[in-house]
């Protein structure tokens, strides 16, 4: 995912002539990624609606000498069209994003808005089968049915806080409905859960040979079908 998002915005520099790309992280919490992308060059504007996250947001750019190149509003993703100016970001994230809203559609409209036209939205989701597997391995055989049964990958009545899960052909799906140009779908984490810890210690150069099994799988189904989060670049029509 790194690899993709960093010729993205190599890409959107070079659209810009060589000024930094914009980049617009929606529910961007508590700085994770704005934080980074600012120390590379980007100007980063984060939409968080927790204030106690914008206030680590701040310290973690203060820490890193960056907040001059980042901009945060406290809002929540249903008012995006108010609360920034469409057309206007080079890339948008909307990383783990689309699981916790009332309205995935609706999020997902208001992303591509935003985004300029020639620019790219960047979504990671949770996906459905891989949490199907992950429970199946640790014992929660009830879960994982449940999982598996529930189209939207939901489990309801439990403290469980995402709403939806998603597989590869409804992510896909998601993003086409919302006007946009699917150019990467693939798996993230895709094996590095299962594999012990104890392989990864024990076998000289595994955790090398890991590294490079996880980007071969990445977009290789049905290995990148089971990943536990799955990675999607879309771009808005110029």
């Amino acid at each position: 995912m790194h690899q993709v998002l960093d010729a993205e915005l190599l890409a959107a520099s070079e659209r810009r002539g060589g000024e930094p790309a914009r980049v617009l992280d929606v529910g961007g919490g508590s700085g994770v990624w704005a934080v980074p992308l600012a120390v590379a060059g980007c100007t980063v504007t984060v939409v968080e609606p927790s204030p106690n996250a914008l206030a680590t947001l701040w310290r973690r750019a203060a820490d890193a000498g960056v907040t001059e190149r980042i901009n945060a509003v406290q809002g929540d993703t249903d008012a995006l069209g108010e609360l920034v100016p469409a057309g206007e970001a080079d890339l948008v994230l909307g990383h783990g994003l689309l699981e916790v809203v009332d309205d995935a559609s609706a999020a997902l409209s208001g992303l591509a808005s935003a985004a300029a036209p020639g620019g790219a939205v960047s979504v990671l989701v949770a996906n459905r089968y891989g949490a199907v597997l992950h429970r199946a391995l640790s014992g929660r055989l009830v879960d994982a049915r449940r999982l598996l049964d529930d189209d939207s990958g939901q489990l309801a009545a439990t403290s469980d806080p995402v709403q939806r899960r998603f597989d590869a052909a409804g992510l896909e799906l998601l993003l086409i409905g919302s006007g946009l140009v699917v150019e990467v779908l693939q798996g993230q984490d895709v094996l590095t859960d299962l594999v012990p810890a104890s392989v990864l210690d024990a076998t000289l150069g595994a955790a090398e040979a890991l590294e490079e099994l996880e980007l071969a799988a990445a977009t290789r189904p049905p290995l990148r079908d089971i990943a536990v989060r799955l990675h999607a670049l879309a771009r808005r029509p110029g």
